[in-house]
């Protein structure tokens, strides 16, 4: 038995943190329709429809219990992998810092990520570029903390390898040259340069560095975004209270076919003053 958005308000408004995970059946299903024109539009799109489903089936016993942690998720939407068909998929995530947090949010996601397709070690994580103020140049002081989360989770065997995104090459080789595991790729975008600058790709060249290509937005989830799709998803909630953390997209191919079996979102908010 379903509830109103009033109740899923009210057990919004309680809980602490929010963990919502989007799939490919939504995003799929949706770009029957209408084709998002950019990725921050998909996403959007997604957690919208995710919210507005939830809200419509959850539990009233749920909004009684009150819990610290609210699961929104949609199962038919989340597809888990056969583990007989483990071998003959790569499971590849991208994982984007949102807000003022500790690097245990790469842990976090990864955790969360081999939970909700059911595996043990997901085959790569790209990190985006963690969120620094305007003015400020990234720089290897910013990385560090989330690389060094990113090298325990390949010494523990939950990561395969690890990649950097929007780094040039001195960046890079700072990185490389203080990591203790190495970056084995590098995500370059396609709105910032057309041709590979020839240093990045010498560099990249000589460290066996793969040079990816990808057309993500600087920012693909702003705060105000989030709380613009919460409002509209959930009226009467109190938007504004809540704030992204992080956001990590997943995708699923088969690799004798170069196709994506599945894609998805997960992203984890947190109450503000909880």
């Amino acid at each position: 038995m379903g509830t109103d958005s009033r109740a899923a308000g009210a057990l919004l408004a309680r809980a602490r943190t929010l963990h919502l995970q989007t799939g490919n059946l939504l995003n799929w299903g949706r770009l029957r329709k209408k084709c998002p024109s950019t990725h921050s539009e998909e996403l959007r799109d997604c957690i919208q429809k995710t919210l507005n489903e939830w809200s419509s089936q959850i539990s009233p016993d749920l909004v009684r219990e009150f819990p610290d942690v609210l699961e929104c998720t949609v199962s038919h939407a989340v597809e888990k992998i056969n583990p007989d068909e483990r071998e003959e998929m790569k499971v590849s995530a991208k994982l984007f810092i949102v807000g003022s947090n500790s690097s245990s949010s790469t842990r976090n996601a990864v955790d969360m990520a081999c939970s909700v397709l059911g595996v043990a070690q997901l085959d790569s994580v790209i990190i985006a570029s963690p969120p620094i103020e305007d003015g400020v140049n990234l720089s290897l002081e910013h990385l560090q903390p989330y690389w060094e989360e990113l090298e325990n989770l390949v010494q523990s065997k939950k990561i395969v390898a690890i990649g950097t995104s929007d780094l040039d090459k001195t960046q890079l080789e700072q990185l490389y040259q203080w990591a203790q595991v190495k970056p084995n790729s590098n995500q370059v975008n396609l709105a910032s340069c057309c041709v590979m600058p020839p240093d990045l790709t010498a560099f990249a060249k000589q460290f066996d560095i793969q040079l990816l290509t990808h057309n993500d937005p600087k920012e693909l989830l702003s705060e105000a975004s989030f709380q613009e799709a919460l409002q509209e998803s959930i009226p009467g909630i109190q938007a504004h209270e809540w704030v992204p953390l992080w956001l990590l997209r997943y995708s699923v191919i088969v690799k004798s076919r170069g196709i994506i079996k599945s894609k998805g979102y997960i992203l984890q908010a947190k109450r503000r003053g909880s």
